[in-house]
This record gives C-alpha cells, structure tokens and sequence, in this order.
C-alpha cells in the first residue's frame, strides 16, 4: 500500500480565510484519504482589504502583493506544522488566491509565491496550477474535478457551494465540470451591507421578499446558456451580475440571490438526471439556501462530515499537488476545456 501525508491550501473568492488540510492519502486498488488536522485562519482586516483591492493594484503593487502573500502563506503553514508537531511531509499544494481569472484573454493570475513555503517550511511546495491549463485552451477551472473522480467515487455529482458554484458529473464515461452561478461572493457581500461578515444560516434572506421580476432577469443571464466548460470570475460579478440587483434593499437582494442560486443549481442537477449528489463548501452551511435547493429537486442531497464539507477543496488541492509530485494527470480536459488531461503546478 503507497502511503503519503501532504497538506492543501485553499483560499477562495469570499475571503472567508486560509484553508489549511493535513491528510494522508493512501493507495491500494483505489486511493482513500483521512483528513488529520484541518483549520481556517481567518484574514486580518488588513489582509482582506489588501486582498479585495488587489484586482485594482499597479504591477509593482501586484508583485509586491504575490511576494508578502506567499510570505504569509509559508509563515501560516510553519506555525500549523509546529502547532500540530507535524514533520514529515510529502507535499505542500498551494492554490493561492485569484486575482485575476479572464481564461477567454489567454490569462489566470493566482498570487502567493510557492518559493515562499518552501524556504519557510522546507516541504516539496506546488503552487500554479491553473496557468498552463489556460495556456492549453483551457478555463484553468473547475480543477477539483480529478478529486471528485478519485476520492469520491459512491456519489452521482459533487457540486462546492463557495464563492462560486460549481459541479463535477461523469457523462458518458468522462468526468464534466463547469461554475454553476455566483454563490458566497454575492451573498456575503450583501451581508456586509448589513452590518454581518455572512448571512449565518440564511436566516436574513429568510426574512426577506423575492422579487419576482429580477429573479426572472437573473435567470436569464447569458452565462447560464452557454455549453459547458465555462467558468466565473470576479470581474463577471462586478459587470454582469451585482448591476441587475443594485435596486434592491439587501435583505430582499439576499432573499431574491438565495432563490436564484438554489434554481440555478437545481436547473443543473435535473437536467442532467442526477440522483445521489454530494454538497460542499461554505454554503452547505447555508440551512435555508439547503432547504431552497431540497425543494427544487428530487435528487438526494447529501453532506459528509463537518471536516470534509469545511475543508474539501483544500483536501483536493492536496491531493493535486501529490499527484503532480508522481507525475501524474491532476487536471480534466472534459472539465476545463483543455486540449488534453495534464500535470500542471510549479513543484519547488
């Protein structure tokens, strides 16, 4: 049996924080994984002002902002290691944080300078995975595909509920993937209007008034006809989405958002005949956008324990970067659109 322990990063869209997973991945006739130590190490106000302006930043600030985040990155994963008395280590895998995500332009810019771990940690670091995927012809995403495919096999579909969300289904004997909608990135940020960092169980859209005429507006948008591979970024957020929800108060906006994302999945889900999916992220948290999507589809909605909903794209990333480090395939063409299955990360 092989056996390996390395440790996934994972910062998304909504700045919720640092995901950092410690697991051992084993493999006999499949692989199978057990999450050892897992946390969230919430940004600073100054980091996540750092981070939410960076897409506005000059070159030299942007450089500037990779280095000190890799620095951070590589300082965070030293004080996990010492906290948990962890010392040996196969591979670090570092997704970094998006910046900058236009794969149509021929560009994905993910900040945080795996060099950094490295010399902080002395771990075997990977780190970029998702250039050379554009560089393919790709959407450099939905990545966690090839872990949906190898880690959780017993399941029809998995979506994340994240900032975005997005699903991994096999048709037709190939693994397919796309971003569903906007998910936390918009409802985190009308929360904060409110006063609140996130809408905790959905309990502020609940109170709120779906209106009915936006609702359809949104359910219109062109992104949700186009074909498959696709992918959402934050600039798509800023032009195409929060301009069709700007006249409404927050609490009617969270309770229109909620109904939109949960249709928008739903849509997914029915379409494509899917009867066992498993959910993730931080919106598995979400009891009324839960709810929402339960009511809109007769599939079985499942989630894994806390430590696996929390930390799934971290655990994947991880996983990623071990098989980058035996060479293996880590990124689906039937997922992100690329001229073929490849092994991508920088490995230091």
């Amino acid at each position: 049996m092989e056996n390996y322990y390395c440790i996934g990063l994972m910062s998304g869209t909504s700045l919720d924080g640092l995901d950092i997973c410690h697991v051992q991945f084993q493999k006999e006739q499949r692989w199978t994984f057990r999450i050892l130590h897992a946390e969230t190490i919430t940004y600073s106000q100054s980091w996540k002002k750092r981070l939410e302006k960076a897409f506005t930043c000059d070159g030299k600030t942007l450089m500037q902002l990779h280095s000190d985040y890799g620095y951070f990155l590589g300082e965070e994963v030293r004080k996990f290691t010492e906290k948990h008395h962890i010392h040996d280590i196969d591979i670090v895998a570092s997704h970094g944080h998006t910046i900058f995500h236009q794969p149509s332009l021929g560009y994905t810019t993910q900040i945080g300078d795996g060099r950094w771990i490295r010399l902080l940690t002395g771990f075997p670091t990977v780190y970029d995975f998702r250039t050379q995927d554009v560089m393919k012809g790709g959407n450099g995403a939905p990545l966690v595909p090839i872990g949906d495919e190898l880690l959780f096999p017993e399941y029809d579909a998995c979506i994340n509920l994240g900032g975005f969300s997005n699903i991994s289904f096999k048709k037709n004997g190939k693994r397919i993937a796309f971003d569903i909608s906007p998910v936390n990135i918009v409802l985190n940020l009308l929360a904060q209007k409110l006063g609140m960092p996130y809408d905790r169980n959905g309990d502020t859209a609940r109170k709120g008034k779906i209106d009915k005429k936006i609702l359809s507006k949104l359910n219109v948008i062109e992104y949700y006809s186009r074909p498959f591979p696709k992918s959402l970024g934050k600039e798509w957020v800023e032009e195409c989405f929060l301009p069709e929800i700007n006249a409404l108060n927050p609490i009617d906006a969270l309770a229109t958002c909620t109904e939109h994302f949960a249709w928008q999945a739903a849509q997914v889900i029915n379409a494509c005949n899917l009867q066992k999916i498993l959910i993730s992220g931080g919106g598995a948290m979400n009891v009324f956008l839960m709810e929402k999507i339960r009511c809109l589809t007769p599939a079985k909605i499942h989630t894994e324990e806390r430590m696996i909903t929390d930390f799934k794209e971290a655990l994947i990333f991880a996983f990623m970067g071990l098989l980058r480090l035996r060479n293996e395939n880590n990124i689906l063409s039937s997922a992100t659109g690329s001229l073929e299955d490849h092994c991508s990360g920088i490995l230091v």
